[in-house]
């Protein structure tokens, strides 16, 4: 149940952020620029983000939708880090959210703990 909570909410925070992205709203078109991309980018990175949420949300493709997350966030991370944001709150976000990713993961499939060599049997 915890699992399924945590990937909802982390799923309407990841279309929170795709979006905007997807449909060229300034206020993210603005903070793409800012970052350093040029604006006809905005609607790119926005379906990456589409795509590997939902192969995040199905079932069957649920590690390999994390392991896209996984590395969409750690290009936000890049970017950050290159635009010379916080450290706090801007660059580590996309590690804080990308353990809440896996901890949702773990918790829907708690069998790939085995497979990380976390638990036995």
């Amino acid at each position: 149940m915890a699992g399924a909570v945590l990937t909802a909410l982390l799923g309407l925070f990841f279309a929170f952020d795709a979006i905007p992205k997807i449909l060229g709203v300034p206020f993210a078109r603005e903070g793409t620029e800012a970052l350093g991309f040029s604006p006809d980018k905005t609607a790119v990175i926005g379906w990456v983000l589409l795509v590997c949420l939902a192969v995040f949300l199905l079932p069957r493709t649920a590690v390999l939708g994390a392991l896209g997350l996984t590395a969409y966030l750690g290009g936000a991370v890049t970017m950050n880090l290159h635009a010379d944001k916080p450290l706090a709150g801007f660059v580590l976000s996309g590690v804080y959210v990308g353990v809440l990713v896996w901890i949702a993961l773990i918790l829907r499939r708690p069998e790939l703990l085995r497979v990380l060599g976390v638990r036995r049997r």
